[in-house]
């Protein structure tokens, strides 16, 4: 069974130690994963991991939550995650990107996040790539940031809030939705109505490694192996199985991120 984890952070110091150790661990049980960038630094780190094995592609981006206080820092960081996403094949999406109010509370610094958004949404335009999207406590300006800016290639919502209208509207947007260990929690109410809602063809999986392991695995360090865990519980709500949710959310992959 070939699994494709969308989003996982191998970069992250929790994989110091033993990082070469776990990815051929990955490698040996079929799973191919996109090591996700989130700063300059760390977009740097994913495109060198992906540069260095077949099976692991990259993003490149800015997140929310690693915005510079000084605008003009941010505008020069910018510039340098365009070079990289231009220069290196192997990266696949402009992420991650997108808003999160529950760390910011200073509306200064949420204004530099939406302008953030709109300028990446912007690049990814003009590279021709998907975008991957983080959004916390900003359903509604997400929303409205998408609907204003025409995002010519589409994208995924990265471990995708349980948010009906969010799910309702980014799909009717033809963004992709990706499912992480949060489904799998006990007390994830409505993740069984959300998966339900989300069509065959606009699903994937992930991990957002080292973070959220799932069911039966909370509390420990997390990593690509345990996309099938995400997978399983897809199959059990949707009537299918394993191997079912894996190919499709494979070619689903392939197909948002152009591997060939």
């Amino acid at each position: 069974m070939k699994l494709f984890d969308n989003h996982a952070h191998l970069d992250d110091e929790k994989f110091d130690e033993d990082r070469e150790e776990i990815i051929e661990k990955i490698h040996s049980e079929n799973v191919s994963f996109i090591s996700a960038g989130y700063s300059l630094e760390g977009s740097k780190k994913a495109i060198e991991l992906s540069k260095k094995y077949d099976f692991i592609y990259s993003t490149c981006g800015i997140s929310p939550n690693d915005i510079p206080q000084i605008e003009e820092e941010l505008w020069k960081m910018l510039e340098e995650i365009e070079i990289l996403a231009k220069e290196n094949s192997k990266v696949l999406a402009i992420g991650e990107i997108g808003l999160d109010y529950y760390w910011e509370k200073d509306e200064k610094m949420r204004e530099i996040q939406r302008k953030a958004f709109v300028e990446q949404i912007n690049m990814a335009n003009r590279l021709g790539l998907p975008i991957v999207i983080h959004t916390r406590d900003a359903v509604m300006d997400t929303l409205e940031i998408l609907k204003e800016n025409n995002v010519e290639n589409k994208g995924i919502f990265h471990c995708c809030p349980l948010n009906r209208e969010l799910v309702k509207e980014g799909l009717k947007l033809g963004f992709y939705i990706s499912f992480a260990g949060p489904v799998t929690f006990k007390n994830s109410k409505n993740a069984n109505e959300i998966i339900e809602m989300v069509p065959n063809d606009k699903m994937l999986i992930e991990t957002d490694s080292p973070y959220l392991s799932p069911e039966p695995l909370r509390g420990r360090r997390n990593d690509p192996r345990n996309v099938k865990y995400i997978a399983k519980k897809i199959a059990d709500v949707k009537g299918v199985s394993e191997e079912v949710v894996a190919r499709i959310t494979y070619e689903n992959a392939r197909r948002i991120y152009k591997i060939k």
